[in-house]
């Protein structure tokens, strides 16, 4: 079988997938990636071919972090919709035409939460399934609320509702256009709505167990898979192997993607606020210019790390609330301690506490007084006991990978078996990113 692969978003987005692209491509299938430029060479160098896809991601990292930060002084939804629209719909018509040339002949496409539209409509041009991978419960349920605050389920069904109606309207005209282009009918409701009616399977690439109650409210159509990693190795594993063994377990600091705006003080706070503790530091660095970042006795400092290799062996870990992170800390079985700037992001660190596994506060409210205290807070005891517990309880990273494949394949045998199945050819001319 063949299967186009469509994902949009950071390497948190792309790894996943392309996880899933490697067991596909083993077990004998053919696989094509579809992915942000900035990330066609890590699909291309663990073995998959890939084709530029959409804008760069870290450049619309960079806006979306913009956006969030102009977004409170939007004061109509009309506002809304205009101010958010170059953001979510940038290079859509490109990227329609890129995933048009290679899914020809797939018998399913595999997208991501970002542009899932794009990917629907091509689906449906084509006559084949759909499925997404989501690494949050992005639908509307009734078991995602604040920790302290169990009432707030209603008000966040509610925001999630008014969420994916201003994506609807934010991309709409693209929808429209896009259809239009490929000799699609006029929509009714936006692609997420079709690909609730039409039953699409959307497969939940985390575990269920880190939202208790969730898996028995959605139905078998939102599969959990627990979260999808390859676990890389980077050059830098020897020596932070070698730092960790030469002293006492350091606490983890990483921001995966989220651009830090002042780094140098930032990472010289958590120098400063381990020292007064007695720890030593990691720092991943990520984006940031490392070049620029002291380094006391008690700080380690480098651009990339395979958390699979040193969460085990640090006291604790902080960083974004990204959903891949999140869930190697909470494998690893040590504490977390998400300092969350948007996104999903504050979803996790409600779960963490929620779980009694870690804590969460906002990235920018965060000081040195309240980090000192956060991180006495998730060092104690009744949570490094508890994180251990609940590491237990997580799916391993080889039977989530395997279990999606699964789920794939039988959704395009499923398919493949429907009595006049009508198929499309693709289009003449080269699509753009080819």
């Amino acid at each position: 079988m063949k299967f186009a692969l469509a994902v949009h978003g950071t390497r948190g987005d792309v790894e996943p997938c392309s996880a899933v692209g490697l067991e596909l491509q083993r077990r004998g299938h053919d696989v094509r990636m579809a992915v942000p430029p900035n990330l066609v060479g890590f699909v291309e160098s663990v073995g998959l071919s890939g084709v530029a896809y959409g804008p760069d991601s870290r450049e619309m990292i960079t806006a979306q972090m913009d956006f969030a930060r102009r977004i409170s002084r939007v004061q109509s939804p009309v506002g809304l919709v205009r101010a958010g629209k170059d953001l979510f719909v940038r290079g859509w018509a490109d990227m329609s035409r890129t995933l048009t040339a290679i899914a020809d002949g797939s018998d399913l496409v595999f997208t991501g939460q970002i542009y899932h539209g794009v990917a629907a409509n091509i689906a449906e041009y084509y006559d084949i399934p759909v499925a997404a991978l989501h690494f949050f419960p992005v639908r509307v349920n009734g078991n995602v609320a604040l920790p302290s605050l169990p009432s707030t389920a209603p008000f966040i069904r509610s925001t999630m509702r008014a969420a994916w109606w201003l994506y609807g309207q934010v991309t709409k005209e693209s929808e429209h256009a896009q259809r239009r282009e490929l000799g699609l009918p006029a929509m009714t409701g936006s692609a997420s709505r079709r690909m609730v009616d039409g039953g699409a399977l959307e497969i939940q690439g985390y575990d269920a167990v880190c939202f208790p109650g969730l898996a028995a409210e959605w139905s078998d159509r939102r599969p959990f898979v627990g979260a999808l990693t390859m676990e890389l190795a980077t050059d830098h594993d020897d020596d932070i192997a070698s730092w960790i063994a030469a002293g006492t377990p350091p606490i983890y600091f990483g921001f995966g993607s989220v651009p830090v705006e002042s780094p140098a003080e930032t990472f010289a706070m958590v120098a400063e606020v381990c020292a007064e503790l007695g720890e030593r530091a990691l720092i991943c660095a990520g984006w940031a210019d490392i070049d620029r970042i002291p380094r006391p006795d008690n700080v380690k400092v480098v651009d990339v790390a395979n958390h699979s290799a040193v969460f085990p062996a640090c006291r604790a870990v902080v960083h974004h609330g990204g959903a891949g992170t999140t869930a190697a800390g909470m494998r690893a079985g040590v504490p977390t301690l998400i300092l969350w700037e948007g996104a999903d992001q504050p979803i996790w660190a409600a779960q963490v506490k929620r779980l009694r596994i870690g804590s969460g506060r906002r990235f920018a409210a965060i000081t040195r007084k309240s980090l000192t205290a956060e991180l006495r807070s998730v060092l104690s005891h009744h949570h490094v006991t508890a994180a251990k517990d609940f590491a237990a309880r997580m799916t391993k990273p080889a039977d989530s990978v395997a279990a999606t494949a699964d789920l794939l394949e039988d959704a395009a045998r499923s398919a493949k078996s429907r009595p006049a199945r009508q198929l499309r050819s693709g289009p003449s001319q080269p699509a753009a990113g080819k």
